[in-house]
């Protein structure tokens, strides 16, 4: 007698994993590895303009200085100051002249810092300059920073591609592993095999973010945390190894 599907499914052992289970660590795995792919491809600029930035040195210690490469002061009168709101979002303004030749121009700064709070029209203030960019605004011995101010966000942005990636491939190796535990139709998954392949996973993810904090490379972040990977991964082999021995003894 031919059975159904659906009763062929019933008489399924019940720790016997499910398609459902490796379609969706396929899929999560798939889209945290693509997410990571478009990290890294926008990277590699915004990491060397933030890295030039904190290698840039004041002008007054240039001897040539070269394409603004230097960080530049400037003397301005403040203009005018401005609050702008966009749904929550509010952005503070403040417009400067640097000299009665050239036309005054619009500065957004970041957050609700002290010089802001602090400007008022006919104010003298120092603009910052890098490349062409107002990075930042000082009145007498407070310093803000404006939006433009190259920050740590790419350094971020590194970590977090490194983590997804580290995470992402977790999940489609588990994909694979499940796929063949149910083409085996194995049943016995211990508890502790899971913890350890998910504290292993924490583990590498954590010292991939640690690799962005160390480099500006994308390379050099990938390969130190590549052999960070292969380190947590022997390790845990191992560590698998020694409680199958225990279970089995």
């Amino acid at each position: 007698m031919i059975q159904s599907p659906a009763s062929w499914s019933q008489q399924q052992p019940a720790g016997l994993p499910s398609l459902k289970g490796v379609i969706f660590a396929s899929v999560v795995g798939s889209v945290l590895v693509l997410a990571a792919t478009v990290l890294f491809a926008l990277l590699p600029g915004a990491l060397s303009e933030a890295a030039d930035f904190r290698a840039a040195r004041p002008c007054s210690e240039v001897s040539a200085p070269e394409n603004g490469d230097c960080l530049s002061e400037w003397p301005a009168t403040v203009v005018s100051t401005e609050t702008g709101r966009s749904n929550k979002a509010v952005t503070n303004w403040v417009t400067v002249d640097l000299s009665p030749e050239e036309s005054s121009f619009r500065i957004r700064m970041r957050g609700d810092g002290p010089v802001w709070r602090e400007l008022a029209p006919g104010d003298r203030v120092t603009v910052f300059t890098w490349r062409d960019l107002v990075w930042q605004v000082g009145s007498g011995e407070l310093r803000q920073d404006t939006t433009q101010a190259p920050d740590r966000e790419p350094t971020v942005r590194l970590a977090v591609g490194l983590a997804l990636l580290i995470v992402g491939s977790v999940f489609l190796r588990g994909a694979g592993w499940l796929h063949r535990r149910r083409a085996v139709r194995a049943t016995d998954t211990p508890t502790a095999q899971v913890v350890v392949v998910m504290a292993a996973t924490l583990l590498a993810a954590a010292g991939a973010a640690g690799a962005a904090t160390v480099t500006d490379t994308v390379w050099l972040a990938l390969l130190i945390a590549a052999a960070g990977c292969a380190a947590v991964r022997a390790a845990t082999a191992l560590l698998l190894r020694a409680l199958a021995r225990r279970r089995t003894a």
